[in-house]
């Protein structure tokens, strides 16, 4: 096994903490903990991608351009047994197949020719990260989990010893009967072994998300909330933490040249602070415009960026952000300090205010609505936003979509336990809670003449919350959901604020409310044996 110097630091990448140790043997070269330059020139000296115009690198992910979940496995033993939410999310692999897997996959380990390490910590509250090795085949790869993870300092890199790892090996393709997996591809995780292995996708997103549903599995024993949301601190020094599923906003609103940046994905709310779990963003690029999203496409043209999938020109090396031809999830990995205004150890206090996004396709919700505690831990549970015709094959009228805490693809235990732990820190806390949506108003989606809430109005009404205006407002309950609507905004179109008053025929919007509300009841069927008799009560109510 050879070494490689690292160029970035004065430690040589002699592991501090040898492979060996870990049972892992090969005659692979092993660059490790190699900075930012030297991944790139090895990316590009494979072949692995190529550079744009401004210097980013661009890679193509192949054949998967976003996470395969059917093909994602937890191991089922003694620790998992309980403590897992088994089924289409988290399915089970029995330790006969496990073991299997694992030979194979250290025969593999051990028959490269290159591997890359790269060691860093999944948090950045230092009482709650966890020491994270990260083995892959590709440069590139590295790279990237270098770049969304959190970065040791030389000295933490000259005494790291991993506690967890991932092996990534695109070329491995698994065997269904050995292995029981359902394809040739295979993201296997085992809490017991601390190890997840990662065969035949060259989608980097699965690195990230397999640290993500570490620290899910790990924080709520620990009393930690872990979150699927961006998080940002206001000029008061006050933080606010916005869920959200994809289409939302979620990235768009927290990036706010005005608040300090703690992150755009991932993050932990322990007694003492709201902290971020990377150290890097991982944008959508698809139909990115430097008017629209100024400080995301800046960091576009900066070198250190990994682009997936996006097209460019061949010969200029001009990206073209609208070209949705290869796929529509685009994606840009950049380290978070590429952002304006960002938190130097990416935490801040624990948040004022709390904010539920929402893409209401059917022009029935509020662009605003005020919740209490239990209003707000029965829409974390429920998690909507909604599907509009076009985005989808198949899809041709708006479909509510729920996934549980904003975030159910990521949720290795139960929805409840997640859901407690938020209402604990609200009782707490004394966070305000808010559900924003950025949705359709006068109408379904498909109706014609039917807009989108306004930017201008979404980012008013938010200012108005977190600078604690907006608790002065007149205040009237929303008859469908039981929740607060705010009567009239500086700035804002009272219009707006009245979603019934938005539609034409007012008939239409209380059936097509009736249709959400029940919508919303019997998803939430499933948690109601979970709750107590305040979160049930907070339901929407059927007439």
């Amino acid at each position: 096994m050879h070494c490689v110097l690292n160029t970035e630091t004065t430690l040589t990448a002699a592991l501090s903490y040898p492979l060996a140790n870990q049972g892992i043997a090969t005659d692979a070269t092993i660059f490790a903990n190699l900075g930012t330059a030297p991944l790139v020139e090895h990316a590009l000296k494979r072949g692995e991608g190529q550079l744009t115009k401004d210097g980013a690198l661009l890679v193509d992910t192949g054949k998967f351009t976003g996470r395969s979940v059917k093909d994602k496995y937890v191991v089922r033993d003694a620790v998992t047994e309980t403590t897992i939410n088994w089924g289409a999310i988290n399915q089970p692999m029995t330790t006969e197949h496990w073991a299997n897997l694992k030979a194979d996959f250290l025969a593999a380990v051990q028959g490269q020719e290159e591997l890359y390490v790269a060691d860093l910590f999944g948090g950045s509250q230092p009482e709650y990260r966890v020491n994270v090795r990260v083995i892959t085949q590709m440069a590139w790869h590295n790279l990237f989990v270098r770049t969304l993870l959190v970065r040791p300092s030389a000295d933490e890199l000259a005494s790291f010893v991993p506690e967890y790892t991932i092996i990534n090996l695109p070329s491995f393709k698994a065997n269904p009967e050995r292995h029981g997996c359902r394809s040739d591809t295979v993201i296997a995780v085992n809490f017991s072994e601390k190890l997840i292995l990662i065969g035949n996708t060259e989608y980097s997103g699965e690195m990230k998300k397999g640290v993500f549903g570490l620290l899910n599995f790990l924080l709520p024993a620990q009393g930690v909330m872990p979150m699927h949301c961006s998080a940002n601190i206001g000029a008061d020094g006050t933080s606010a933490i916005f869920f959200g599923l994809s289409g939302t906003g979620k990235t768009t609103l927290s990036a706010d040249a005005s608040r300090t940046l703690i992150g755009d994905d991932e993050h932990g709310w322990s007694d003492t602070a709201v902290f971020n779990f990377e150290g890097g963003c991982y944008a959508k690029m698809i139909d990115l415009s430097a008017e629209g999203e100024p400080e995301i496409y800046a960091t576009t043209k900066m070198f250190g960026t990994i682009l997936e999938n996006v097209a460019m020109d061949p010969e200029t090396r001009e990206l073209d952000f609208t070209d949705s031809s290869k796929t529509e999830n685009t994606r840009g990995a950049y380290p978070i300090e590429f952002i304006p205004n960002t938190s130097e150890k990416n935490l801040g206090p624990p948040p004022s205010n709390i904010i539920f996004l929402t893409a209401d396709a059917f022009g029935v919700l509020p662009p605003i609505a005020r919740l209490t505690p239990e209003q707000a831990m029965y829409h974390f549970l429920s998690g909507y936003t909604a599907k509009v015709a076009g985005t989808e094959i198949g899809v041709t009228e708006p479909q509510a979509t729920f996934s549980t805490c904003f975030g159910a693809a990521f949720m290795p235990r139960h929805p409840s336990v997640y859901g407690n732990l938020l209402k604990k820190r609200i009782a707490d806390g004394g966070a305000q809670c808010w559900l924003v949506n950025t949705g359709w108003s006068g109408g379904r989606a498909t109706d014609p003449g039917i807009k989108r809430m306004p930017i201008k109005a979404t980012r008013a009404l938010l200012n108005a919350a977190l600078d604690g205006s907006l608790n002065d407002a007149e205040f009237k309950k929303d008859p469908n959901f039981g929740f607060e609507v705010p009567v009239a905004v500086p700035g804002v179109d009272s219009k707006l604020l009245d979603p019934r008053g938005a539609w034409a025929d007012a008939a239409e919007y209380d059936k097509t409310a009736q249709e959400l509300v029940r919508k919303f009841i019997d998803n939430f069927a499933q948690f109601v044996d979970y709750v107590d008799e305040s979160v049930r009560q907070a339901a929407p109510t059927a007439a």
